[in-house]
C-alpha cells in the first residue's frame, strides 16, 4: 500500500488582532498555542507555528519572511542614506520591492538570530508532527542590497553558512527552506543550488524547499515556467518539493515526470490569493488529476500555495478544512 498523502500547510497563518501590539512572550505563546490548536482541529498532518514570532507590523508585506532575518544576523545595516537609495535602486536584485531589506556591509554572523530557541518555544506546545519553516539563502541574498561581497553568490554561501549552522541543531519533524525568487532567476541556478545544498546537508529529519513565483502583500511577483526550473530542482538534496499550483493551474504538472524518483512532491491545492474556499470535491479532484499524471508513489503532500497571513482567519480555517475534508475524500474513492 502507498504511504498516505499527507496535509500540511506552507508556513504563516493569519496574526490575531490580540496579538499585534502586545507581543509579550506570554501571549506570544498564546497565539501559537491557538494557531497550534486550530491546525489540530481541522485535520492537518504537520502542524507549523504559524511564523507569529517573525511577524513585524512594520513590514506586513513579507510576514517578516525577509526582515526578521536582516535585522538580526550581522553585517547587515537596515538605516538606510540617501545614496544607499540610489545604490539600491541601480541594482535589479529585488526590483519588485519598494525598498531594500539591508545593505550588506560586511560579513554575514549570526548576530542575535537564534532559530534554535524558536523552535524550542514551540516543540512542546503540540505532539503533531512539527515543520519548521525558514527563509532560505538565495531569497535572502537575492533581496538585501550587496555592497561588501564579490558576488551574490558569495553573500548566499555565507548566508547558507549560518542558517546551517543554526538549522542543524533544530529536531523538528521536517524542516522547510523557503525561496520565493529563483523561479524569477533561472539564471542563478548553479550557485543557488550550492547555496541551498549546503543548508540541507546538515538538516537532521525530512528536508522540504518550498518554491513559488511570489506573495508579496498577496500578490504574485514573479512569471516563469516550472519547465525551466526541472534541471535545479534536481540538483537539490531534498526530500519533498513544496510547490505553487492553484493559483497557476496544472497545466504544468506533466513536466515533473522528468523530476529525479528520490525527490517527492507537495503539490499546492489551496489558492491563498483568493477568499473563495475551495470545496472537497474540488480538491479530491486536484489530488485525482496529480495522481494520474505523476503516480501516487510521488505525491507526498497536499497543502496551500504559500503562506496564509494575507487572509482573514475565518477563511483559512475553512480552507484548511476543506483540504483535508478533499484529501479524505479522494482517499475514500480508491
Amino acid at each position: 500500500m502507498s504511504e498516505r498523502i499527507k496535509t500540511t500547510v506552507v508556513g504563516s497563518y493569519p496574526v490575531p488582532s490580540w496579538l499585534v501590539g502586545n507581543t509579550s512572550r506570554l501571549v506570544l505563546r498564546d497565539a501559537v498555542m491557538a494557531v497550534l490548536k486550530t491546525q489540530e482541529l481541522a485535520g492537518l498532518d504537520m502542524v507549523t507555528d504559524g511564523e507569529l514570532m517573525r511577524f513585524d507590523p512594520s513590514h506586513p508585506e513579507t510576514n517578516g519572511m525577509v526582515d526578521y532575518f536582516a535585522s538580526q544576523m550581522d553585517g547587515i545595516r537596515k538605516h538606510f542614506s540617501l545614496s544607499d537609495f540610489d545604490h539600491f535602486r541601480s541594482d535589479r536584485a529585488s526590483g519588485y520591492r519598494l525598498l531594500t531589506a539591508g545593505m550588506v556591509v560586511g560579513k554575514i554572523q549570526d548576530g542575535t538570530l537564534n532559530l534554535a530557541r524558536e523552535y524550542e518555544f514551540v516543540s512542546t506546545l503540540t505532539k503533531l508532527p512539527l515543520k519548521f519553516t525558514c527563509t532560505g539563502p538565495h531569497m535572502l541574498a537575492r533581496v538585501l542590497t550587496n555592497c561588501f561581497y564579490k558576488s551574490v553568490a558569495d553573500l548566499a554561501m555565507d548566508i547558507a553558512v549560518v542558517l546551517r549552522r543554526q538549522l542543524e541543531l533544530i529536531e523538528a519533524d521536517t524542516i522547510q527552506l523557503d525561496e520565493a525568487c529563483i523561479a524569477g532567476f533561472p539564471e542563478d541556478a548553479p550557485w543557488a543550488a550550492d547555496a541551498i545544498n549546503h543548508v540541507l546537508d546538515g538538516l537532521l529529519n525530512e528536508k522540504a524547499v518550498h518554491i513559488c513565483f511570489g506573495n508579496y502583500g498577496g500578490q504574485p511577483m514573479l512569471k516563469g515556467f516550472w519547465r525551466d526550473l526541472i534541471p535545479f530542482l534536481n540538483s537539490l538534496r531534498t526530500d519533498h518539493l513544496v510547490l505553487e499550483f492553484a493559483r497557476r493551474g496544472y497545466e504544468e504538472l506533466p513536466v515533473f515526470s522528468d523530476l529525479d524518483p528520490k525527490i517527492h512532491l507537495g503539490v499546492g491545492l489551496i489558492d491563498i490569493k483568493d477568499n473563495e474556499v475551495e470545496t472537497p470535491d474540488l480538491i479530491a479532484s486536484r489530488i485525482e488529476y496529480a495522481v494520474k499524471v505523476l503516480g501516487m508513489e510521488r505525491l507526498r503532500y497536499v497543502h496551500p500555495d504559500c503562506g496564509f497571513w494575507m487572509l482573514q482567519r475565518s477563511v483559512v480555517d475553512r480552507k484548511m478544512r476543506a483540504l483535508v475534508e478533499g484529501r479524505n475524500l479522494f482517499e475514500g474513492q480508491q
